[in-house]
């Protein structure tokens, strides 16, 4: 008589209604699976008779000592498609793995690629932070993809209620509260927005959320003829304040959704002849290096890039060594510079 081979992960897959890659988190212990989940493929795997096979385990979760990050492509002046606050992130990045004896790769990535794909049965590294200000809609199911696969990765982004991945972010909502606020308090009553503003970006919507809650709060309407959108770089920053100015709607203040708008809609003012902040009053968000160097100088919103390295990459070992994980949304800073200052009569 013919001995029945044993049960399989495909098997426990196929009994409990999910993919073999989730079976296979499950058993790990992943956080990835819900509660729920996890206990219809313990009870597949025990009616089953299923056993862990430790050998092939061991084999699987070896590790490499080595992390990815994955840089995306952004517009940039200088061609180098690189979003000067993600140069900060990057050494955060690197000192964080340093501390832990671990290695990074950098890939430059563009988002139109199968990037996720080149990382299903990898052995390259142990895990992959993702960093990027991409279409959040482009980019989802590749997200989903990277989680289906087993993949660990950790994203620097807003962190959503659907979201299939894990992700740090800041608190772009009470940021864009903070700037919203300090322009009311120079007295300004006419606040444009540049940048955009639904769910394709969804930080800069977060933005754009605090920044009408703080106006309707104060009685003032949010007026949609004073949103213009606008990509993270200074040539949008530009083309954006040439649009708003062609509409011909007074405005007194701008609250740019990153300090590259702003940078480059200061100079569309100086070009129509406008000064900063006599004439209009402006404000960014990151607080890159060269805010503070620009002509006002620049009142921006802090990211904390050595607290977001240290959490991307805590986070990341977290999931490598299958202990729980969390997404979290680090605090914020408004900094007040001489754009956003109005002379007191």
């Amino acid at each position: 008589m013919q001995k029945k081979d044993k049960a399989t992960s495909f098997d426990i897959a196929h009994r409990a209604g999910v993919s073999q890659s989730t079976v296979s988190r499950a058993l790990r212990g992943s956080p990835l699976v819900s509660e729920e989940t996890r206990q219809r493929i313990q009870q597949a795997a025990t009616e089953l008779k299923y056993k862990v096979d430790k050998n092939a385990s061991n084999l699987r979760t070896r590790h490499s000592g080595t992390l990815a990050l994955l840089l995306f492509e952004d517009p940039t002046a200088d061609e180098s498609h690189i979003n000067p606050f993600f140069l900060s992130m990057l050494g955060s990045i690197t000192r964080a793995c340093a501390q832990r004896g671990y290695d990074l790769l950098v890939s430059f990535q563009q988002l139109s690629h199968d990037w996720h794909a080149d990382y299903a049965d990898t052995r390259k590294a142990d895990g992959i932070i993702l960093l990027g200000y991409g279409d959040y809609l482009a980019y989802r199911d590749k997200l989903a993809a990277l989680a289906a696969q087993g993949t660990h990765s950790v994203r620097w982004g807003a962190v959503l209620p659907d979201q299939p991945d894990i992700s740090i972010g800041c608190d772009n909502y009470v940021g864009g509260q903070d700037v919203t606020r300090h322009l009311l308090e120079q007295g300004c009553r006419q606040v444009a927005y540049l940048g955009d503003a639904s769910s394709h970006y969804p930080e800069f919507f977060a933005r754009y959320r605090g920044y009408a809650q703080v106006l309707r709060e104060a009685g003032l309407d949010v007026d949609t003829d004073l949103q213009v959108n606008a990509e993270s770089s200074e040539q949008c920053g530009y083309a954006a304040m040439e649009t708003l100015l062609a509409r011909g709607k007074p405005f007194d203040a701008v609250f740019a959704a990153s300090d590259l708008i702003a940078i480059g809609a200061m100079r569309a003012l100086a070009d129509h002849g406008m000064s900063v902040p006599g004439d209009v009053v402006i404000a960014g968000f990151d607080d890159i290096p060269m805010a503070s160097f620009v002509n006002p100088p620049l009142t921006t919103v802090r990211q904390d890039t050595g607290q977001a390295g240290e959490a991307l990459v805590e986070t990341l070992l977290k999931m490598i060594r299958e202990e729980p994980v969390s997404n979290d949304v680090l605090p914020v800073k408004l900094v007040v510079r001489k754009s956003s200052l109005r002379a007191r009569l």
